[in-house]
């Protein structure tokens, strides 16, 4: 779905099935390394040769470096007016990201379930996968977003 950047929506916006991509983002390898190094100092993810021996058979992003990208890419694309504020996840990293992977964003909105007690809102159900230039899932996430139908008019 192609929005406009002032375009914001709200629970009552959102269909079933309803799809958001985002703009592509490359895996910088500094930045990879610096978040590295910061976060998940693991050798496979700071020393080329120590990953060319493992698993990964080369220097591979942390899944959560993976996880900030993805959520770079989901505020830039799925624009609800409140924000993402998120209730709930459920993550994997079923192929590794690598330096100067190119990653896009693809969420499709799988459940909405307006609020019993608070009928200003409701939870929504989405799938978020992650893939890299090849079409491959680097990340599949379903995360439950708290989002607010459109305020009533004063």
């Amino acid at each position: 779905m192609t929005l406009h950047a002032w375009e914001k929506l709200y629970l009552d916006d959102l269909r079933l099935g309803q799809e958001f991509e985002s703009d592509p983002v490359r895996v910088e390898r500094e930045a990879m390394l610096a978040f590295a190094r910061a976060f998940d100092p693991q050798p496979f993810h700071l020393d080329p040769e120590a990953a060319s021996l493992s698993l990964f058979r080369g220097l591979a992003a942390s899944g959560w470096n993976t996880a900030a990208l993805t959520m770079k890419m989901l505020v830039a694309s799925v624009p609800l007016a409140d924000g993402i504020i998120g209730l709930g996840i459920e993550l994997s990293w079923p192929t590794p990201t690598y330096p100067d992977d190119v990653l896009r964003l693809k969420c499709t909105v799988q459940a909405i379930e307006p609020s019993a007690s608070k009928p200003d809102r409701g939870v929504v159900t989405m799938l978020m996968e992650t893939l890299n230039q090849n079409d491959k899932v680097v990340q599949r996430a379903t995360g439950k977003l708290l989002v607010f139908n459109t305020p009533a008019p004063d």
